[in-house]
Parts: structure tokens; sequence; C-alpha cells
């Protein structure tokens, strides 16, 4: 199942869930109980929005080996987590916004776990019991600010930072999904979700030992090598096999 947050000219943002290239609201809590409503709203007379607000975003930083080596680093024994602040949430199609403060913004295309029941010291067997589902994510860095305060935060964490959608896919496996990320149709990267150190178990293993998840929070699970720097006037969109399509525009600030 696939769920979206939307809007139109006569709704405010709302819930709804997808059949085929139409919605239904969702009546009730979607990370409690809620029931569907019939499916009536063409999906292109909707504005799709950031499919949930979460309390925190979290992420895992050199999940993939060959990202870790394009930047000289060793790949991590546990998994090396990081904070974005909600601040930096966007919807589909909204624009990326190069900071005046950074000459090297960079795209990271990345799979996102949706948690859907809290937890604190949860084991990566239980794991699936915690998640609602996936999107697609985009974890923009400031590179040269990153490397320059050697902590993640300001270089992470720049308003327009985090775009995710356009669905949350409940039924979504990511064992071995092709992950690519294109500027302007231009390949930039390309991976499986097989190639990731750590996997989904372990990352939500760990996290949860150090803080309590929340419904709604998120978690992006790392990029894959070929990151490269964005521009005015440039389109990145991050695919991934069986899950969807997210893209932006990015313009400067």
């Amino acid at each position: 199942m696939r769920f979206v947050r939307y809007q139109t000219e006569e709704k405010s943002p709302r819930y709804g869930w997808l059949l085929e290239k139409k919605i239904g609201d969702i009546e009730g809590d979607l990370f409690g109980e809620f029931r569907r409503l019939d499916a009536t709203l063409p999906l292109e007379e909707a504005t799709l929005l950031a499919p949930c607000e979460p309390s925190k975003i979290i992420c895992v930083g050199r999940n993939y080996a060959a990202h870790a080596k394009e930047h000289n680093a060793e790949v991590p024994e546990i998994p090396l987590i990081f904070l974005k602040p909600p601040s930096t949430i966007i919807n589909p199609g909204d624009e990326i916004v190069l900071p005046p403060q950074s000459e090297q913004v960079e795209h990271e295309g990345e799979l996102v776990i949706v948690i859907g029941k809290r937890g604190r010291n949860i084991v990566a067997e239980d794991a699936r019991e915690h998640i609602l589902g996936y999107t697609i994510g985009n974890d923009v860095t400031a590179r040269d600010l990153q490397r320059a305060d050697r902590l993640w935060t300001r270089g992470k964490g720049f308003d327009t930072f985090a775009p995710f959608g356009p669905w949350i896919d409940t039924d979504f496996d990511p064992a071995d999904a092709v992950i690519t990320c294109r500027v302007n149709g231009q390949m930039r990267q390309m991976a499986s979700t097989r190639d990731m150190v750590f996997s989904v178990g372990t990352i939500i293993a760990f996290i949860s030992s150090v803080m309590t998840i929340e419904p709604g929070d998120l978690i992006f699970t790392g990029t894959p090598s070929g990151v490269g720097v964005l521009s005015d006037g440039d389109e990145v969109t991050v695919d991934i096999e069986g899950l969807g399509v997210l893209k932006n525009p990015v313009k400067a600030g």
C-alpha cells in the first residue's frame, strides 16, 4: 500500500492512500487506527507533500563502502549516525536552495525508512515491527562546510536540504533495489541497496539503543558513490527501483 500527504485548492494538507492513480482519504491516525475512504480524487488534481511530518531525521553516513572510498574515509565499524533538523524538509517538486555560504552543494540519493511504531532498544530481528514503510530521500550536503567544520550539522542542516517522498510504500522490499540519481538526466549515482554496509535491521537496532524512535521519524540509510555538485537551474532526480521517483529543481539562494 502507498500512503501520501496531499492538498488541493479545496482541501488542506491531509493523509491519503493511493489506488492506481486515484487518492482516497485516511480517516483516523495513520500511525495508529485508521480506515481508508473511497479513492476518488485523480492524482493529477492533488499536490503531493512530504509524506509525513517527523519529529527527527536520523541519517547514516558512509553506509556504502564505495562512497566512503570516494571521500578517502574508512568504512565505519558501527553505524555512523547524525541528525538533520525537520526544517530541512521540502516537498517533492520544491526547490533545493543553494546557500550563499557554500560553493559545493552535493546530492545524495538515499532509501529512507519511515518509522511506524515507537521503540527503544529494539533488536534487529524485531525491527520490521517498527517500520511503517519506505520512501525516497536526498540528503543534500554542503560538502565544503562539512569538511571545514569536521562536524556535520551546518553542512547537512540548511533549509531545503531534505527533500523526500513522493509517498510511503508499506510493501517495498529493501533487500536488493537499484538506486539511481540523475542531474539534468545525466546519471550520477547507481548502486543496489544490497551494497549497504549495515542492514535496515542493524540500523534500527543501533539507533534505538541511543534514542527512542517515534512514529513518523525518518532514517536516511546512506548514499552510494557518485555524489556530485548541484548548480543553479539543475533538476535532480532520485529513482529507487520498485519504489518511485523524487524530483526537485535547484536554485541559488
